[in-house]
């Protein structure tokens, strides 16, 4: 960790040591308007966005609301990021919202928050007007952080502009307070795979344990750019792009949507990139096409055996010697985050072979949510890293092989779930936070994920099995996207494994030609017999069903298991 960054306890800590170390550093930088011709290029600095946020911070406060309640909901954007850290370094607690939900979920949340203001991007204006006209709800104050003119509606312009004025003029409210670090400060609610999502409650404390460890695994750079592209409302894309590059006094650019990544990563010249593995596969795949397309694969074959046979004699010509397919990612990368689900090994291998270090981590909104991670100089494809220095992390209730349910314990341990108690005592229990995933650490302490524990299928004989395990071999097959595994009750005395297997369509036409989907569907189930050969019988999956239609899922893409199920039946 760089020397000058020293250990901080909440954001209005946090705020202070980057304004001491990185005020000329550029923060954010975005487009005014990305679909332009010519874009104008808008770039804030830490000095800037510090100012921006004790000036709206003020204005929160001279409204009444220092300990209220502040939901936020938008795409990835300057002013949520000066919101967010507005209401938090005020003594307030901001509820993120996600900004995929659809407006009764968004209504039930924000009733369910007890918030008494919104802060919202302009296409939410039907929904909180709604919401501001019943009485069901605490809203007092709607924001609009786009500048509209909407009776009862107020601008994040002029709340700015207003604070500046009030600061200018002696105002002290926003100085004068202290952050307890121990309560809660953020409320987040749950994605929710399976039921209503619950309110986690996170302290400043949680958050800036897990940033200030952060270091250890991998050490962001005051001179790195940053692309934020995941919901910022995640934890994940919350936590790692935005406080702990904050943090560190780095650059965030700001995605124009998905179908730009490759776009954004070269234009702002990214060195940074969270991501979920699907994003990362889906561009890895693109690569290989292209490289095979130029007759290229045996050539970049053997130069990637020459550059591994090189790095292990300490010399690193990667940059050099792969530098037109670097280019692709914008040349500049050096670390892609990711977590979530597991990736394949042959997309880490190969990123990592090319001169790109990946590092999964894993973690939940509860554990503020790094528990693991891999580091720039300890890695193991296919495992889920080792745990961060201020954690205990244990298996419990271990089987024959080692395989137990994952818990954790620690300062980024969620307080609880909001007005829950009997959630919260069922998942915390003497500190330790009960995951409700299934693991096992090898010898090297490295972990690693079987599946979650309510995923798991138990068969008739008392044997369980791990759908994960098995979707990750499906998911190898190339021409697969994504896979679920289930059970279907067969008859009394046997449980059928089942795999509904979404295909890429261009790619099996180029491997099968046209065909009918039934001549598909055999020539899939033939590449899965091949894997259940690798599996024990009682693994063996005995049925499948093939789609084009992309399983439903959450916006952090996690499959919502129980909707493909109501679907199947």
């Amino acid at each position: 960790m760089s020397k000058d960054r020293k250990i901080v306890n909440n954001y209005r800590e946090m705020i202070e040591n980057t304004e001491k170390l990185y005020s000329d550093n550029i923060a954010y930088v975005y487009k005014k308007d990305y679909t332009a011709k010519e874009p104008e290029y808008i770039e804030k600095t830490f000095a800037q966005t510090i100012k921006d946020i004790r000036a709206f911070s003020t204005t929160l406060l001279n409204m009444g609301l220092r300990g209220k309640k502040v939901v936020l909901i938008g795409k990835n954007r300057y002013e949520w990021c000066v919101s967010y850290l507005a209401v938090t370094s005020g003594d307030m607690v901001i509820v993120p919202l996600d900004k995929a939900l659809p407006n009764n979920e968004i209504e039930t949340l924000v009733r369910r928050s007890e918030a008494e203001v919104v802060i919202f991007d302009e296409k939410y204006m039907d929904v909180m007007t709604n919401i501001r006209q019943k009485s069901d709800n605490s809203v007092k104050f709607l924001i609009c952080m786009d500048d509209v003119d909407v009776e009862q509606v107020q601008k994040f312009s002029d709340l700015v502009k207003k604070g500046q004025k009030l600061r200018d003029e002696g105002n002290k409210q926003y100085d004068e307070i202290e952050i307890d670090k121990d309560k809660m400060s953020i409320m987040l609610f749950t994605s929710g795979t399976t039921n209503a999502p619950k309110a986690v409650m996170l302290s400043q404390q949680n958050i800036c344990a897990n940033v200030c460890n952060l270091p250890n695994h991998f050490d962001m750079l005051s001179t790195d750019t940053m692309l934020s592209f995941l919901p910022i409302h995640h934890t994940f894309e919350c936590t790692i792009t935005f406080i702990y590059g904050f943090y560190s006094g780095a650059k965030v650019a700001f995605c124009d949507g998905l179908k730009y990544i490759q776009k954004n990563l070269k234009e702002y010249k990214v060195n940074i990139f969270v991501a979920v593995p699907l994003v990362l596969e889906t561009m890895y795949k693109k690569i290989l096409k292209a490289i095979n397309d130029q007759g290229k694969t045996k050539l970049i074959g053997t130069a990637t055996k020459i550059s591994n046979t090189l790095l292990k004699l300490h010399i690193d010509v990667r940059k050099k010697l792969f530098k037109q397919v670097l280019d692709n990612f914008g040349g500049n990368l050096r670390i892609i985050l990711y977590g979530g689900a597991p990736m394949s090994k042959e997309t880490t291998e190969g990123l990592n072979n090319f001169g790109i270090k990946t590092i999964q981590g894993y973690g939940l909104t509860e554990t503020s949510p790094v528990i693991t991670a891999e580091s720039e100089e300890r890695a193991k494809p296919g495992s889920i890293g080792f745990p961060l220095d201020n954690l205990e992390v244990k298996i419990d209730d271990p089987n024959e092989e080692g395989v137990g349910e994952i818990l954790a314990k620690g300062p980024s341990i969620m307080l609880g779930y909001y007005k829950n108690e009997e959630e919260t005592n069922r998942v915390l229990q003497d500190g330790w936070f009960r995951t409700g995933d299934f693991g096992y650490f090898d010898k090297d302490g490295f972990l690693y994920i079987t599946g979650r524990k309510k995923d798991i299928i138990v068969l008739k004989n008392g044997k369980n099995v791990y759908p994960q395990e098995i979707e990750f071999l499906i998911n190898k097959i190339p021409y697969v996207s994504e896979v679920m595994v289930y059970a279907r009750e067969q008859d009394t005395t046997d449980t059928l494994l089942c795999a509904k297997i979404v295909y890429d369509e261009t790619i099996v036409k180029e491997m099968f030609g046209e065909k009918t989907e039934e001549e598909y569907k055999k020539a899939i189930w033939e590449d899965v017999k091949k894997i259940n050969q690798s599996l024990p019988i009682f693994k063996h999956i005995k049925k499948i069903t093939i789609t084009t239609e992309p399983l439903i899922k959450t916006t952090t893409q996690k499959v919502k298991r129980h909707e493909e199920m109501k679907k199947i039946q």
